[in-house]
């Protein structure tokens, strides 16, 4: 058995479960019922919420935010400073002036599908799904559900191809790139390329 490495100046609860061979890095903090896979790194700075699930094999970089109840599947990565947020309608109080706790609204979450990745700074407004093996660009701000294989750019994020440049939506679920004239439907949530014009 290979046991975790964590540094002294990392808070990790003694509730949370961390997997063999992770690596968690200096100031990061892991939360109460928390859950880690085998083979992590969770960056300096990280703040993993309670009771959120990390898969195998995930990186969490420096200064990311994931916040409960958040679920990352295998093979995720999340990009420096990125924020999983929790709350649909956030607000410090009430309307009668009171400070809102945690009896006041209900946490919802960002799921990320198996080889999914969120570039830096990138925004996640809970809820939403990250399909497998998605790329959300680097400071994006994702308010909706993103398919599976799809390359979102761009604030709101929008369909990209391969090369990196926007799609342009045909209506009926097919999409096109300005350049190549290649073009994708949308099936169940996910981008199929077809046959270019």
């Amino acid at each position: 058995m290979t046991f975790p490495a964590i540094p002294d100046s990392a808070d990790v609860s003694p509730d949370a479960r961390v997997g063999e061979r992770t690596r968690i890095w200096h100031l990061a903090q892991v939360r109460e019922g928390a859950r880690i896979g085998a083979d992590c790194i969770v960056g300096r700075g990280a703040y993993i919420g309670p009771g959120v699930e990390v898969g195998d094999g995930c990186k969490i970089q420096n200064h990311a935010l994931v916040y409960e109840p958040a679920r990352l599947e295998d093979g995720v990565f999340i990009g420096p400073a990125v924020v999983l947020t929790n709350d649909e309608f956030p607000r410090a109080v009430t309307p009668d002036g009171r400070l809102k706790d945690a009896s006041d609204w209900t946490a919802v979450g960002v799921t990320i599908e198996r080889g999914a990745s969120v570039g830096a700074r990138a925004v996640c407004v809970a809820p939403v799904r990250i399909g497998a093996w998605a790329l959300v660009a680097a400071g994006a701000v994702v308010t909706r559900d993103v398919p599976a294989h799809a390359l979102v750019v761009g604030v709101p994020p929008h369909p990209s191809d391969p090369a990196g440049r926007p799609l342009v939506a045909e209506g009926g679920g097919e999409w096109a790139c300005p350049v190549t004239g290649e073009r994708y439907r949308e099936t169940d949530g996910a981008l199929q390329a077809v046959d270019a014009r």
